[in-house]
């Protein structure tokens, strides 16, 4: 079985990476699920799939709160069909000295990055186990690969999801389903320029002096989401312009 003619759940992808995956499963023929809490921001990238003859249908609401993770995807199902691909990329950011990091800080972000992603995944796996065929895509980060000064809350909520990510390959090797992360490195996204972090200064002096582009992630989620990584799972694919080198 192909990507072809599946269905995607995007979350996040009313902009940025989430933005740049839908567009790149679309092309791949794919029926895409655009999730975000913006309705403008889903209905745009739905909008731009569209304007290449692609399918794709907008939803809107918070893909960390369990009622709406159920409602969401009932509709998916009964709009597009069962979901065969789910990316998790919805998250947030954020940049506080460890010390100052207040208990509601911490449990926004565990909330958002990795208890959502947890929650939808299970909700999930039922129409994958039902077909035999499942790809699971989760944005993890580069800095819970090395570790971020000042962001303790994020790069700890991102290893957790690298963690998910080989426990459930793991447990649903012989099922069909491949579980698979993708740590981003420096990607020029809104939400990068809207940090405190200097994007040019830092991008130059990176290994390829430059910023990595949305696309870059895309084109990575849909090999991910195709027949010819079947037998990947489990795995961290960094695309971060050799920021890290494993």
């Amino acid at each position: 079985m192909s990507a072809k003619g599946k269905v995607a759940v995007v979350t996040g992808g009313g902009s940025g990476l989430g933005r740049a995956c839908s567009i790149a499963l679309a092309r791949d023929g794919v029926a895409v699920a655009v999730w975000d809490l913006n309705g403008e921001g889903a209905a745009e990238t739905v909008r731009l799939i569209q304007a290449q003859a692609n399918s794709a249908s907008a939803y809107v609401g918070d893909a960390a709160d369990p009622a709406c993770i159920a409602e969401t995807l009932n509709r998916v199902r009964a709009d597009l069909g069962p979901t065969l691909i789910l990316v998790n990329n919805a998250g947030i950011t954020g940049f506080k000295p460890f010390l100052e990091i207040t208990p509601d800080e911490l449990e926004r972000m565990y909330r958002i990055n990795l208890k959502g992603p947890f929650l939808l995944t299970q909700a999930v796996i039922p129409d994958m186990l039902a077909a035999s065929w499942g790809r699971i895509i989760n944005m993890s980060s580069s800095s819970a690969q090395t570790g971020a000064a000042g962001m303790a809350h994020y790069s700890s909520s991102k290893g957790g999801i690298i963690a998910l990510t080989k426990t459930l390959a793991l447990e649903f090797a012989t099922k069909g389903i491949t579980v698979n992360n993708i740590p981003p490195g420096f990607i020029d996204t809104p939400m990068m320029r809207n940090s405190p972090i200097d994007v040019d200064a830092v991008a130059s002096a990176s290994p390829m002096k430059r910023a990595g582009r949305p696309e870059d992630i895309a084109a990575a989620c849909s090999f991910l989401a195709s027949d010819a990584a079947g037998y990947i799972t489990g795995q961290t694919l960094g695309v971060n312009g050799g920021r890290v080198i494993q």
